[in-house]
C-alpha cells in the first residue's frame, strides 16, 4: 500500500460500504465517474479486480474483501491525524465547536444554555446538529456528542452529565375521552403512541414486566419531535423528560404509579479534541447547565 494515493483508498472503501457507485457518490459528494476512475486506478496498481458487477451494485472481490480492513486502519489513522490537527488548529477561547444531541434535547435542553455560552465567549462559533443517529466522534463528524447511553469506542472520552428523569403524559384531550387511569389495567386499555423502527419503547416496557408488540402501537413514529407531539395533540399516550413535559400546558402527568427509567445523559468527545481549549470551555458549560435541569417555558412552538 506504499505511495497510494488515500484518494483511492477513500473512493474504494465508499463504493464497498454502499455497495454501488452511485450510492457511494450520494454519500460522499463525490461524482460516479471519479470513484469510478479511482477504483480503476487503485486496481492497476493492485494488479486485480477489487469489485465484481451484480444486479443492483458492486460486490467485492476476495481481494477487496482483504483490503477493505486495511483501508479501514488507514481510515482512522487519517481521522486521528485530523482530530490532533483540529486540535491544534485554534489554541485559544476561538473558532468552531460542533455539537452533536438528539432532536428532543437540541430543541428544548440546549437553546438557552448556548445562547448562555454566546454570551459568555464570543470568540467561539458553535454548530449544533440536531440528530438521533450517533455521529462519529472519531472521524470528525461532530466535536461533542450528547447522548443517552455511556460511549464504548476507544480513544473517546465520555462524562456521566445526569440522570434525566422520565414521566407518562397525556393530552386532556384524550383523558377527556378514556378518563385518567389508576391502575396499570386502566392504563393499558389507553393507546399508546409507539416508536417504528425504534425498539426503545418495548425494551423499557419489558423492564416494567409488561410484554408489548410494535403492532400493539396502532400509531408509531421514531422521530422524537413528531413523537411528542403526537401526544400532544390527544392521538394516545407517551413517554417524555419530566424536565421537557413538567411546564407543558399541552399535556399532564398520569399513572404516577408507574416508575419509569430515567434516562443516563453522558458527554463525549474525542481524546485528542478533550484538549483544545474551546472544546474544553464548551464541554465544562454544556456539563454545569446540564447537571441541574429546569422545568422549561412552555413551548410556543414545536416541530
Amino acid at each position: 500500500m506504499e505511495n497510494v494515493d488515500w484518494s483511492l483508498i477513500h473512493s474504494f472503501l465508499a463504493t464497498a460500504r454502499a455497495g454501488s457507485l452511485s450510492a457511494a457518490a450520494r454519500q460522499t459528494g463525490i461524482s460516479q465517474p471519479t470513484l469510478g476512475r479511482h477504483i480503476r486506478a487503485l486496481e492497476a496498481r493492485l494488479g486485480g479486480p477489487l469489485f465484481q458487477r451484480q444486479a443492483g451494485g458492486q460486490r467485492v472481490t476476495s481481494l477487496g474483501a482483504d483490503l477493505v480492513p486495511m483501508a479501514e486502519a488507514m481510515e482512522a489513522a487519517a481521522a486521528r491525524l485530523s482530530l490532533v490537527a483540529a486540535a491544534a488548529r485554534k489554541p485559544g477561547l476561538t473558532g468552531v465547536v460542533r455539537i452533536t444531541a438528539s432532536r428532543i434535547v437540541a430543541h428544548h435542553l440546549l437553546p438557552p444554555l448556548l445562547a448562555d455560552l454566546r454570551l459568555r465567549e464570543p470568540g467561539i462559533e458553535l454548530e449544533l446538529v440536531p440528530s438521533d443517529t450517533s455521529e462519529n466522534l472519531l472521524f470528525h463528524e461532530a466535536d461533542i456528542a450528547l447522548r443517552m447511553y455511556r460511549p464504548t469506542q476507544a480513544d473517546v472520552i465520555a462524562r456521566h452529565v445526569t440522570n434525566l428523569p422520565m414521566n407518562l403524559y397525556a393530552a386532556p384531550s384524550l383523558l377527556a375521552r378514556h378518563g385518567r387511569p389508576q391502575t396499570v389495567e386502566q392504563l393499558l386499555a389507553l393507546p399508546f403512541v409507539g416508536f417504528d423502527r425504534n425498539d426503545l419503547i418495548l425494551r423499557m416496557m419489558a423492564g416494567l414486566g409488561i410484554s408489548r408488540r410494535r403492532e400493539d402501537f396502532a400509531l408509531r413514529c421514531d422521530d422524537q419531535l413528531v413523537y411528542w407531539n403526537l401526544v400532544r395533540a390527544g392521538a394516545g399516550v407517551g413517554a417524555m423528560q419530566a424536565a421537557i413535559a413538567g411546564s407543558d400546558p399541552g399535556v399532564e402527568r398520569i399513572a404516577p404509579f408507574v416508575p419509569l427509567p430515567d434516562l443516563p445523559l453522558w458527554l463525549a468527545t474525542a481524546t485528542p479534541l478533550a484538549r483544545a481549549p474551546r472544546v474544553k470551555r464548551v464541554w465544562e458549560h454544556l456539563a454545569t447547565g446540564l447537571s441541574r435541569p429546569k422545568p422549561l417555558d412552555p413551548p410556543s412552538v414545536l416541530g
